[in-house]
C-alpha cells in the first residue's frame, strides 16, 4: 500500500533537496512610523491646548458674539441713515444716540409711575379686595384659606419694601459697574464692525480665493438679510405689542398700564412663550382692578391679538427672513436658554436660521456657497422656503 505523497502548502516552492517547503511569505501593512505618530500626538495635544484656550476666554467670547450680532441688527440702521450723505461713522452715532434716548425716555415712562402707582395700589388695596369678597366664588375660597387677610398684610408692607428695593441696589454697586464696563466694551466693539465689517467681510472672501468667494458671498449675503430681517420682525411685532397692550390697559384704566405695557414689549421678544407669560402677568393684575369684566375684556382681546399676530403679522414681518421648521425653533430656543439665559432665547432664531443656511447650500451644491446643479434637488427641497428674495439689496455690517 503506498502512502500519499505529502501536498505542499500553497505558493511554496518544493526544496530540490527533499527538505520542508518554505512557509508562505505574507505582506505586513506597514506601520506608522515615528514621525507620523509625533505629527498625531502633536496634532491632539494642540488641539486639546485650543479648547482649553476657548474655555478660558468664553466670556470674552461671549461679548464678541453680542457686538457681532447687534452690528448685524444695527446694520440695515446704519445703511439707511448713511444713504442719506452723513459720513458712516456719524450715521452709527445717531444710531446710538437714538437707542440712548429710548431707554432714558423708557426709564422715564416706567420708573416714576411704578414709584407713584405702588403707593397707590397700597392705599387702594383694600377697595379692590373689598370688589373680590363680593364674588361669591371668590368669597368661598377666602372664607376656607384667609386669602383677604394675606394680600392686606402684604399691600400694607408695600411702600416699605420699596425702600428695601432701593437700599438693595446700593449695595450692587460693584457688579452694576462690571455690567457697566462690559456693555461700553459691546458696544465699542459694535462700533467698529460697523464700521469696517464690510472690508472685514471683504477680506475674508479674497483670502478664501476667487472660486471661493464666488460661492461664499451668497451665503454671507443671505445670513446677514436673514439676521437682520428677524431682529427688525422682532422689534416691530413687540413695538406693536407693546402699544395695543398700552392702548386697552388704559382704556380699562388698569393701573401701571405704561410699565405692564414695556413689558409686554421686551416678553414678546422671546419666542414661543414670552408673549404668553406677559399675557398672563397682565390678566393678574387686571383681576384685582375690575373683576372679573377687565379679566374678560382682557383675555378676550390677547386671545384674538394672538392669533393675529401669529396668522397676519408674523408672515408679513418675517417674509425677508429665513422660515425655520418649528422643531427646530423649539430645540434652538431649549439649547440656547440652556446656554445663555435669556440672552440666549432671544438669539436662539437667528442663529439656527443662520445654521439652516448653511445646511442648505451644503446639501444643495456639495460646498459652501455653491449653486444647487440642475436635476439633484428634489421637489420637495426646491418648494422649501430659501430665504429672501433675489432683488433684496445686498449688505454686510
Amino acid at each position: 500500500m503506498t502512502e500519499p505523497a505529502p501536498t505542499s502548502a500553497p505558493g511554496a516552492t518544493a526544496d530540490p533537496g527533499g527538505g520542508p517547503p518554505p512557509r508562505p511569505v505574507v505582506e505586513l501593512a506597514s506601520l506608522p512610523g515615528t514621525r507620523e505618530i509625533a505629527r498625531f500626538v502633536f496634532t491632539l495635544a494642540a488641539l486639546a491646548g485650543l479648547l482649553y484656550v476657548l474655555y478660558v476666554v468664553r466670556s470674552v467670547l461671549l461679548l464678541v458674539f453680542i457686538a457681532a450680532f447687534l452690528a448685524v441688527a444695527l446694520g440695515p440702521a446704519v445703511d439707511k441713515v448713511s444713504s442719506l450723505g452723513l459720513p458712516r461713522p456719524m450715521a452709527i452715532l445717531l444710531i446710538y444716540l437714538g437707542i440712548i434716548a429710548i431707554v432714558v425716555g423708557v426709564g422715564l415712562l416706567v420708573v416714576p409711575p411704578v414709584v407713584e402707582q405702588v403707593d397707590q395700589l397700597a392705599e387702594d388695596a383694600p377697595g379692590y379686595l373689598a370688589d373680590l369678597r363680593r364674588n361669591a366664588t371668590f368669597r368661598e375660597y377666602d372664607n376656607r384659606y384667609g386669602i383677604i387677610t394675606t394680600l392686606n398684610e402684604q399691600a400694607a408692607a408695600l411702600p416699605s419694601k420699596v425702600g428695601d428695593a432701593a437700599s438693595a441696589l446700593s449695595s450692587v454697586t460693584v457688579g452694576v459697574f462690571a455690567v457697566g464696563v462690559q456693555l461700553i466694551t459691546v458696544l465699542t466693539m459694535t462700533f467698529f464692525l460697523l464700521l469696517d465689517g464690510r472690508r472685514l467681510v471683504e477680506f475674508f472672501l479674497r483670502a478664501r480665493g476667487p472660486e471661493r468667494e464666488v460661492r461664499l458671498r451668497p451665503l454671507t449675503e443671505e445670513i446677514y438679510k436673514s439676521t437682520a430681517g428677524y431682529v427688525a420682525g422682532a422689534l416691530t411685532l413687540g413695538t406693536t405689542a407693546g402699544l395695543t397692550t398700552l392702548l386697552v390697559l388704559t382704556l380699562l384704566g388698569t393701573p401701571f398700564a405704561v410699565p405692564l405695557a414695556v413689558l409686554m414689549f421686551f416678553l414678546d421678544l422671546v419666542p414661543l412663550v414670552g408673549a404668553t407669560i406677559a399675557g398672563v402677568l397682565i390678566g393678574i393684575v387686571t383681576a384685582f382692578t375690575d373683576f372679573p369684566a377687565d379679566l374678560i375684556v382682557w383675555a378676550i382681546f390677547f386671545l384674538v391679538y394672538q392669533q393675529v399676530e401669529n396668522n397676519v403679522l408674523q408672515p408679513f414681518v418675517y417674509r425677508r427672513a429665513v422660515s425655520v421648521a418649528p422643531l427646530l425653533v423649539i430645540v434652538s430656543i431649549l439649547i440656547g436658554a440652556s446656554l445663555l439665559g435669556v440672552l440666549g432665547a432671544l438669539v436662539a432664531i437667528p442663529v439656527a436660521a443662520a445654521l439652516q443656511i448653511i445646511v442648505r447650500h451644503l446639501w444643495r451644491g456639495g460646498q459652501l456657497g455653491a449653486a444647487p446643479p440642475d436635476g439633484e434637488i428634489g421637489e420637495e427641497l426646491e418648494s422649501a422656503p430659501s430665504g429672501p428674495p433675489a432683488d433684496a439689496s445686498p449688505a454686510s455690517p
